[in-house]
């Protein structure tokens, strides 16, 4: 009896799993108008409004647009940043800017129930966004540029049409009923041998895969690119040589610089952000511009923040600031001629590094509307919160044009232990990780090369243990102390470089030397990864030999 009962449980289980169920359910997100649709699921949340007057909420703008907008609540700015757009406006305001001229949006954003929403034209015309509003429904289906769209059709044979059910089995209510020669859009294929698809009028569903014969695949196009693409650098075939020009009060005499065998851009430490609003201080000379363009030499002006963090946190926290920072650059490039700009922040709290990227993105169309390269310089990957932690190199490297690895002080002036500037290879791995780990593109990677060294000091510290100190040399002080001391360097295969120790009564010196040798080698490797080029640290520390070295390493001439 027991067996019977069991098997007759298990037969009415059996049918009613594998009959088709006829109800039909209204979907949650149906409760208010206009929900909204984004890679096949609901988001959960609702726009306003209709057609050019639509409003999201900034959560799905964010959700669209990543780093592409940001909201400053203390003035209620709203900027929005692609490749080559800042747009920036307020809330509840018609007026706007875009790429620094007057502009005017025809809806506003707007505040309701505590949820800020922004209007979909200005997305629309920035980024591509494709809006599709269901005449039926009402409900909101938002596309990427470059998203694949693969189409379906409900066979005409069908008579009957198909339904649209609310999960992969005939046993789920119905959905939609869809008619015969009606689109569907496939979003994913599951094991039980259905499709989950998007219909025509927006609902989200599932049907059989053998009820449907598949269609065309749809990409939705990509943004409007400009008719003339900012072109970074132009002399193709030709790697960046780049020195910086370290300048903290007077300006050098270009009579005394000599020849700069393949380098073709300096890059002058010219300008510093002084305060917290973000006003910039000038060193340039056009002097020294006019020099260099007479040698074919591009002029990159480096923006530094002087190292402080505190203003830093302050000049970067608002678009105002940061605005007036790439105001006053923009106008200081044009009254010196200069063909770029060099950002070397460090120093900076981990908390800024979400706006360090907007700077970057803000800065960034401007600065290429006036055909400005820009540049930043990141440290190697560490722990230092200070030093490297606030790089975020990924999206840095996305916005940029070129991007300086700092590959120098592996060892800094204060380490407790005595080691090479930069082994070489600690600065391999310098790059691969930036390479591998941040997607940062060869082609925008310059690999920061050393013109100095330091020599190191390790004595007794009268408690059994050892006192190191190190001092900075140039590449001539060196090879004078070479000389005077009759040294003879060997080459190290653990550091790639040329090395020497001597002691000095109870003391010992140690030189991990920088020289012709570990320049062509850096070069080397620069070539070895395809990078953009060099940039070193600093004219002036250079001995003689080095211009011509770098130069026939770095582009390959015999």
């Amino acid at each position: 009896m027991l067996l019977f009962i069991a098997a007759a449980g298990g037969t009415i289980w059996w049918k009613v799993s594998h009959s088709a169920n006829t109800s039909y359910i209204v979907p949650s997100y149906i409760a208010k108008p206009n929900p909204i649709m984004f890679r096949g699921e609901w988001t959960e949340q609702y726009a306003r409004g209709n057609e050019e007057g639509l409003l999201i909420p900034i959560s799905i703008a964010s959700l669209l647009l990543g780093d592409g907008v940001r909201y400053e609540e203390e003035t209620e700015s709203i900027i929005l940043t692609s490749d080559t757009k800042v747009m920036h406006f307020k809330t509840g305001e018609l007026d706007a800017t875009l790429n620094r001229k007057p502009s005017t949006l025809r809806f506003a954003a707007k505040k309701q129930d505590d949820i800020l929403y922004l209007p979909i034209a200005p997305l629309k015309k920035l980024f591509g966004i494709r809006v599709e509003i269901a005449d039926n429904s009402g409900i909101v289906t938002l596309y990427e540029p470059g998203e694949e769209i693969r189409h379906a059709k409900v066979p005409l044979k069908k008579e009957k049409g198909i339904k649209l059910r609310e999960g992969p089995a005939i046993s789920y209510p119905i959905v939609e009923d869809l008619l015969p020669g009606t689109d569907v859009r496939l979003m994913e294929e599951t094991e039980e041998g259905w499709y989950k698809v998007q219909s025509a009028s927006g609902h989200l569903g599932y049907i059989a895969k053998s009820a449907v014969e598949p269609g065309e695949l749809e990409t939705i196009p990509p943004e409007a690119a400009d008719d003339e693409p900012f072109v970074a650098w132009k002399s193709e075939g030709k790697k960046i040589n780049l020195t910086w020009e370290a300048v903290y009060s007077a300006n050098p005499n270009t009579g005394k610089i000599g020849e700069l065998t393949g380098v073709n851009v300096v890059s002058p430490t010219w300008f510093e952000l002084v305060d917290g609003k973000g006003n910039v201080r000038s060193n340039a000379d056009a002097a020294y511009v006019k020099w260099a363009h007479g040698k074919g030499i591009q002029v990159w002006g480096l923006l530094s923040n002087g190292f402080e963090p505190d203003r830093t946190t302050e000049a970067l926290s608002s678009y105002e600031s940061r605005n007036a920072m790439i105001q006053q650059m923009l106008a200081y490039a044009k009254t010196f001629k200069l063909q770029g700009v060099n950002i070397d922040f460090e120093n900076v709290y981990t908390k800024d590094k979400d706006n360090l990227v907007q700077f970057v993105r803000e800065m960034t169309p401007l600065m290429h509307d006036q055909n400005l390269v820009v540049s930043i310089d990141v440290t190697a990957k560490s722990g230092s919160e200070m030093w490297s932690a606030f790089l975020d190199r990924r999206r840095l490297g996305a916005s940029v044009d070129f991007m300086m690895l700092m590959a120098y002080d592996e060892h800094w002036a204060a380490s407790p232990i005595a080691g090479s500037v930069s082994s070489m290879p600690w600065t391999e791995n310098s790059v691969r990780r930036i390479l591998e780990e941040d997607d940062v593109p060869p082609e925008k990677f310059i690999l920061g090369v050393p013109l100095y060294t330091r020599i190191w000091t390790e004595e007794p510290d009268g408690q059994g243990g050892i006192k190191v100190s190190s001092k900075t040399m140039s590449m001539n002080a060196v090879n004078d102390l070479l000389r005077e001391k009759k040294l003879k360097p060997v080459f190290s295969e653990e550091s790639g470089q040329n090395y020497v120790e001597f002691k000095e009564g109870e003391t010992l010196k140690k030189i991990w030397i920088e020289d012709a040798t570990s320049m062509k080698a850096r070069a080397e490797l620069a070539r070895k990864y395809d990078l953009a080029g060099v940039a070193s640290w600093r004219r002036g520390f250079e001995s003689e030999d080095i211009w011509g070295v770098l130069d026939q390493a770095l582009q390959g001439v015999s």
